[in-house]
């Protein structure tokens, strides 16, 4: 009977240890193919982009007309304008409605209804978004940097309200206790004690939102449209990046396509550089814990 037993356990043992190499061998190739294409994409965008930077006028002049030279100093500034502002808006909004889902809602219908809602905003196509603030403030009207901003902010307000509530709820409620046992009110606990301890995974939310936004092209189109002079009138059309890519990129001009690869390149540098920062707050948040 030991025998019988030792034996099936051997087959049960090397079973488990060929699903296992399995496992590892198809998530060694999954991240070859997804590694492979991510480093011939940026090494395409390196290549084009970095040459258009070093020979156009990227941030002197603004952007010409077709198969002219000319820069991208509009749509960087309108750009860094209508996402600061999107950013702005929809950061204090998120973080006090990440506040209340994980201090105060507990199991409220209201915090579960809230809860459901920010899910189903989160996963909204930002195009979606972008026909929405079209139809509440362009429709009728102009577009608008006011209008790019809102949309944006709308994009932003979801990925902060569940980055700081699960924040929050890492925090220990042997922290809470003590606070409570030294008679703390609720407002001084939140404000003085877990925002404090969860700040620095707040802030990793608030820049994975910037970066998410940085590259959204969909809402602007239907929002802030585009802009070829320099403006920085928030109350008409105005320039920024993922447009004017849009349109150099589809020109039958070389010198349109080069000014494109530029703006890809300085959007994936920000991203990337704003990814980074927030892997080591996160790491930095981790490691405190």
């Amino acid at each position: 009977m030991t025998t019988i037993n030792m034996n099936r356990n051997n087959a049960i043992y090397k079973r488990r240890r060929l699903s296992n190499a399995l496992g590892l061998v198809f998530a060694g190739l999954s991240i070859v193919f997804g590694l492979t294409f991510l480093g011939l994409i940026l090494f395409k965008l390196f290549l084009s982009g970095s040459h258009a930077l070093l020979t156009m006028p990227i941030f002197t002049q603004d952007t010409p007309s077709p198969n002219e030279i000319g820069g991208l100093r509009n749509a960087i500034i309108g750009s860094i304008m209508v996402t600061g502002l999107g950013l702005v808006v929809g950061t204090p909004i998120g973080v006090m409605a990440g506040i209340y889902l994980a201090e105060f809602a507990e199991n409220s219908w209201l915090g579960k209804v809230t809860r459901f809602m920010n899910d189903i905003l989160l996963s909204a196509p930002s195009i979606v978004i972008g026909l929405f603030i079209f139809a509440l403030m362009v429709q009728g009207r102009n577009f608008s940097g006011w209008a790019g901003a809102m949309a944006l902010a709308l994009l932003v307000i979801p990925v902060v309200v569940r980055t700081t509530e699960n924040m929050l709820r890492l925090i220990p409620n042997t922290l809470r206790e003590a606070a409570y046992a030294l008679g703390t009110p609720k407002w001084k606990l939140v404000t003085s004690v877990t925002l404090r301890a969860a700040k620095t995974g707040v802030l990793t939310g608030i820049l994975l939102a910037f970066a998410r936004i940085s590259g959204e092209t969909a809402p602007l189109l239907f929002t802030a449209l585009n802009n070829q002079f320099f403006s920085t009138d928030m109350g008409q059309p105005i320039a920024n990046l993922p447009n004017v890519i849009y349109q150099y990129a589809s020109q039958p001009y070389p010198i349109s396509n080069q000014l494109a690869w530029a703006g890809a390149l300085l959007i994936t540098l920000a991203v990337l550089t704003l990814n980074i920062l927030a892997r080591a707050l996160s790491g930095k948040e981790q490691s405190s814990h």
